[in-house]
């Protein structure tokens, strides 16, 4: 079914017979779909959800904030990249063989296009918002009563913090930092018959938008009460026209790779982060010509980079209309379950890991699993050292708490802190300098490669011996993010898996590539090879005629060796089925290159996160036969070559039987909130009606299989799935 968004910005296809690729030769650059391209095309999905009726108004308001900000960071890092290629003079082509120059052309062309979606949708949101008794209200809409209550919010909340600017030789343009929103004026002094420009800085620390008083939910933006007392920040000035621009910075950061003290040049550079060059100024289509002109000469915007929008600016901060006081137009609240297994061990996580692999499915399963084996660990006296990477995670975060309390108690505590997470940086840094007065062991890691695996090691004396529990997690130690993302916590006493990861921390503090590791891959040394051997044991089964077939599911598919071998593997045979929430490079269905390969992508309330791989290894799907893997890294070059991952093989017979014949099969079976990629580069939605089968519902109503109680289990509370398609 083709999509609202890709009506609105003509991206439907118009005669799906004249579109469809119908030959691609297997070394042509056009055997893969551009990366930023199918960037913008993942955001197209998610800002259509702000489309769909199945969701409550809010959270479709949710939908289409998320779709800005995705947008925004998009221009922040990638186009920004680009960009720097650009100026820079370098030519090299993307895989798919266009040229920096031809690459921003065609994300430009995309990203206008996607703009004037965004503020279509939010025309028609607001209008069925007022329909609901949410009203967003203009100036003209205020009572009396109103007035008064607005002047004296602007008098207390608002007048001392504005800076309003005169612009002349004495009074230069100031500075906009990286998503400056600012209302900029022309001015008449009428006793001097003179003329000059003024501007004000939105505040980012003030609410975009103001709530009224009273039963209602009523709200007035910020620059609407502002613009009502412009005489109060430039007395005796005449206001002759307005206008509002915000503008989008480069934000990347280099690192030099010789820095002796890396959390110096990374304080540093998010300095320079805040001074980046400017890569995207919005207008509002109301701005004067003379203002228009004067911003962006002021700003020394190349005009390709203005874009002229009919509408709200900074759409992101519409996420702040998401009140939780009106709940008939959001998600009804959903209370994620916590393990009857490890209730059934009196809380402890210990005995019940070591009873049982187990393994915990965020949001549907709570994260405080893994936050209470970390506060165990800390409060337990047996235990000796935990080792921890911290990627991302919360302000407030109590992993970062429990980790100083067990420092604090004297344990020997090892926290990997990676400074490379983008906008996490300055984070970061204050755990580390935190943890390091506790006592902590801070290592920063790599500077060329991120960290990007998630794991904790605790140790634990029992008896005369030494025992290791691990936590291996597709997601980040972040108790916010984990009430949204789905991802996968497993938690093993394997002794093998434990002796591996011990010498992946000591890889990464040390420096020195292990010895050869018992059962665990890893990037980037073994990890790539690996996946590529699998790949190709797979080919090689199909070749001899046996059963082959591979499913996997992640966020991103960018890499060109791994779509080259699963090209090889179609074409012999291997039945492959990905879900690729986001980016996806690979062509499926192309005759004679892949038309074996079923490419889908799930876009729905909760983000897809988890990283999954299965082989058939020779034996159909789902089997007990079958290898299964749960991974931290997307199949990109970044993190297969550039940062630290994890490839963690299932072999538990409960644990495998729920990734594979729960997690996987409902999630391939999903239509509710799917879309299918085509040859050409489209998505299309499946239809959606009353028999769509949704993965999210069914996982917030069923049980997981190795979290199960004993009740649970006799109740046979989890029904069995089959593969529908």
């Amino acid at each position: 079914m083709p999509s609202k968004v890709a009506q609105d910005i003509s991206i439907g296809k118009q005669d799906k017979e004249k579109t469809e690729v119908l030959s691609i030769a297997a070394d042509s650059p056009n055997r893969f779909i551009n990366r930023e391209l199918s960037w913008i095309a993942f955001n197209e999905r998610v800002l259509e959800e702000a489309y769909n009726p199945a969701h409550p108004l809010l959270e479709r308001i949710r939908f289409l904030s998320i779709s800005a900000g995705n947008l925004d960071e998009f221009y922040m890092v990638r186009v920004a990249g680009l960009m720097g290629q650009v100026h820079a003079g370098v030519s090299n082509r993307s895989q798919d063989g266009l040229s920096p120059e031809r690459q921003l052309k065609a994300i430009d062309e995309k990203a206008a296009k996607l703009m004037h979606s965004q503020q279509k949708i939010w025309s028609n949101l607001s209008r069925e918002l007022g329909e609901t008794g949410f009203d967003l209200l203009k100036t003209t809409d205020l009572s009396e009563d109103d007035h008064a209550w607005v002047s004296e919010y602007f008098q207390d909340q608002i007048f001392p913090i504005l800076t309003p600017i005169a612009i002349d030789p004495a009074h230069p343009f100031p500075f906009i930092p990286n998503l400056g929103f600012c209302m900029v004026l022309e001015l008449e002094d009428e006793s001097e018959d003179k003329f000059i420009n003024g501007l004000i800085a939105m505040p980012h620390q003030l609410s975009r938008f103001v709530r009224l008083p009273g039963d209602h939910h009523r709200f007035i933006r910020l620059e609407q009460i502002i613009r009502l007392h412009i005489s109060q920040l430039f007395p005796g000035f005449k206001v002759r026209s307005v206008g509002h621009f915000r503008v989008l910075r480069d934000s990347d950061i280099e690192v030099e790779e010789e820095a002796e003290d890396l959390v110096r040049v990374f304080e540093s550079a998010l300095k320079r982060r805040r001074r980046g060059s400017c890569i995207r100024l919005s207008i509002d289509a109301n701005m004067s010509g003379n203002l228009r002109a004067f911003v962006t000469r002021e700003l020394d915007v190349d005009q390709g980079r203005v874009f002229v929008l009919e509408g709200l600016l900074g759409l992101v901060d519409t996420k702040k209309l998401v009140v939780k006081d009106r709940q008939d137009l959001v998600f009804s609240p959903y209370t994620p379950r916590f393990p009857e297994r490890i209730r059934e061990f009196g809380g402890d996580c210990f005995a019940a890991i070591r009873e049982k692999d187990l393994l915990v499915h965020h949001p549907y399963e709570s994260f405080d699993v893994v936050v209470q084996f970390i506060r165990q660990a800390a409060s337990d006296p047996a235990v000796v050292s935990i080792k921890q990477t911290l990627y991302r995670t919360s302000e407030d975060s109590p992993i970062v708490k429990a980790l100083i309390e067990a420092a604090e108690r004297g344990k020997t505590v090892t926290a990997l802190v990676e400074l490379k997470a983008r906008f996490d940086e300055e984070r970061n840094i204050r755990w580390a300098r935190n943890m390091e007065r506790a006592g902590v062991q801070v290592i920063y890691g790599f500077i060329q490669l991120k960290t990007h695996a998630k794991i904790s090691l605790v140790v634990r004396r029992e008896g005369k011996k030494l025992k290791s529990y691990v936590h291996y997690g597709t997601g980040n130690y972040h108790p916010i993010t984990a009430t949204v993302y789905t991802d996968l916590s497993f938690f093993s006493t394997d002794a093998a898996l434990c002796r591996d990861t011990a010498k992946l921390f000591n890889y990464i503090t040390g420096y020195a590539k292990p010895l050869p590791m018992e059962k665990l891959e890893y990037a980037p040394i073994t990890l790539r090879q690996k996946l590529l051997n699998h790949i190709d044991r797979e080919t090689e089964l199909a070749k001899e005629g046996k059963s082959a077939t591979i499913w996997a599911k992640m966020n991103a598919l960018v890499d060109r060796e791994v779509i080259d071998h699963l090209y090889k593997a179609s074409q012999a045979g291997v039945s492959i089925d990905l879900i690729v929430r986001g980016i996806c490079c690979l062509r499926p269905g192309v005759p004679g290159l892949s038309e074996n390969i079923r490419v889908k992508s799930v876009v729905g309330r909760y983000l897809e996160h988890g990283r999954i791989v299965v082989f058939g290894d020779g034996h159909s799907v789902p089997s007990r036969d079958n290898k299964v893997f749960i991974s931290s890294a997307d199949w990109m070059p970044r993190n297969l070559d550039r940062r630290v991952e994890s490839f963690v093989p299932i072999e538990n017979t409960t644990v495998h039987q729920q990734v594979l014949e729960q997690v996987m099969i409902a999630t391939l079976n999903d239509t509710a909130q799917s879309w299918n990629l085509s040859s050409d580069g489209t998505y299309d939605r499946e239809e959606l009606c009353d028999e769509n089968f949704s993965a999210h519902n069914y996982f917030m109503i069923n049980p997981s299989l190795s979290g199960r109680g004993k009740t649970l289990k006799e109740k046979r509370a989890t029904p069995r799935l089959k593969r529908l398609r």
